[in-house]
Order: C-alpha cells, then structure tokens, then sequence
C-alpha cells in the first residue's frame, strides 16, 4: 500500500524536481567522494556500489561518456565518475547507475529505502544489464530489487517518441553492445520517467581502454551502433538533469530544423 508522503512526492511538478536538484548539486561541494582536484558543482555520473556481485564490470566506459559529454554539450560535468554506496550521499547525484553481470542478494533496507526516495525526489536510475542476457542472473535480481523499491510500479517498454529519445539527440534507436532488447523499457512515476533500463550492456559499447582502442565488438552495427549508444548516454544525462522541457513547444522549431 502506498503512503501518504510517497503519494504527495509523486505530485512533484518538474519545476520542484529541478529545483531540488539545483539545491544539492549546490551542496555537491561537500560531497567527500568526488575525485579531488575536480569541480564538485559540477555533474558527476556516479555508478552504484553494492556487495555480493560485479558492480563495476566496464571500469572505462563512464570516463569515455563523459568526455564526450564535456566535448559535445554544454553540461559542466567532471571526467571522473564516482563510487556511490547507500547512503546520504546518494542525494547528491540526480542520474545513478546501476551496472552489473551475474547474481548478487537482496540489498540491505536501508539501502532499498534510499533508492526509493532517490526516485521520489526526482532522481532517474539508469539500469545497465552488462551481460546483455534477459532472464539471466544480473537481470533477474534487478527485477527483484526494483519490485522491492517500487513495489506497485510496473516496467513498460519505453515509446520511441518519449522525450529521452530528444532531450538533445533526436533518436529512433538506443545502441548498446548487442541487441538482446530492441527497446528500452523504464518505470514511471506520474508523467516522469525516472527509472530506465537497457539490456544491450550500453557501457559495453563505448568502453575504451588506456591505449584508446574498444574493449568489445558490437556485431554488425559497428562505429554506427558506438555512436548511437555515446548518443543515448547524452540524451540520459540530459534527461536527468532538465526532465521533459523539450516537450515544451517553445523548443518544437529549433526540434523541426535539426531533423532537417
């Protein structure tokens, strides 16, 4: 059964949402896990740390986005990515992801509490299924653990005319390693979508290493299918952080010029 704080955070307006965002990327000064000589108001992807299982399984390719972020945008964002663990300091990153292969267990309450109000307060997930195996072990007990966060919401395929898909690119694929998915599903919470998953292991295709060369093939799509996912990571974190204003219509002819 919902409760009544969840019921009145989920009436958040988008204006809220930023602003709340706006308040904490402010505090991210305090933040003591950001690497050091990096500017801690700047966006920072952080990806989640959790026991009993590979958290990390593509150390390169967060780095690579967002350079390339850095390179493409105007986000001020640092080229360090961070480790975060459950707790406060969760709040200090309005994108998480979640990356992973193979089983792990239940995570802690406390830890299932704060995702729950991470998402709440406006905060995205990005869920990274690196194995690229639905039904598989790592896809399995994501959906165990998002049931448990958002025990009433239901995952649905993501339309492609969804404003993720035009937040800055404008998109009729989502990339990825493989195609075990040709979509992308999400949960949403009222009109906002604030959790996003792919099962095409994204990370796994723009993973560099140290000497600049990919650190896995993508099948036929090649260079085109690389591109296309550093796109959907843009558009992720271009989602994250201003939400639905490209649905706005003030934005609908600059929009129409760019598909030109």
């Amino acid at each position: 059964m919902m409760n009544k704080p969840m019921i009145r955070s989920i009436g958040y307006s988008a204006t809220t949402i930023f602003l709340f965002f706006l308040i904490i990327a402010v505090n991210q000064a305090s933040a003591n896990s950001t690497t050091a000589g990096e500017d801690h108001n700047n966006f920072t992807l952080a990806l989640i740390r959790y026991s009993g299982g590979n958290w990390n399984p593509r150390p390169h390719a967060l780095e690579r986005l967002a350079w390339e972020i850095r390179r493409r945008t105007s986000i001020a964002i640092n080229l360090n990515s961070v480790a975060v663990e459950f707790n406060d300091d969760i709040f200090n990153y309005p994108l998480l992801i979640w990356e992973g292969e193979g089983f792990f267990p239940n995570l802690p309450e406390k830890a299932i509490r704060l995702l729950h109000q991470h998402l709440l307060k406006g905060g995205t997930l990005f869920i990274d299924i690196s194995d690229a195996k639905v039904g598989g072990p790592f896809d399995t007990s994501i959906k165990r653990e998002i049931k448990r966060i958002l025990p009433r919401a239901k995952l649905k395929r993501i339309d492609t005319d969804h404003v993720i898909y035009k937040s800055f690119y404008l998109l009729d694929r989502h990339g990825g390693r493989v195609i075990a998915k040709p979509y992308l599903e999400g949960i949403f919470i009222g009109d906002r979508l604030a959790v996003v998953i792919s099962s095409n292991d994204l990370a796994g295709a723009i993973a560099r290493d140290e000497f600049g060369r990919w650190e896995y093939d993508v099948g036929p799509g090649g260079d085109s299918t690389r591109e296309m996912s550093f796109r959907m990571g843009v558009n992720l974190v271009m989602y994250a952080l201003c939400l639905d204003y490209k649905d706005d219509q003030v934005h609908i002819p600059f929009i129409l010029q760019r598909r030109r």
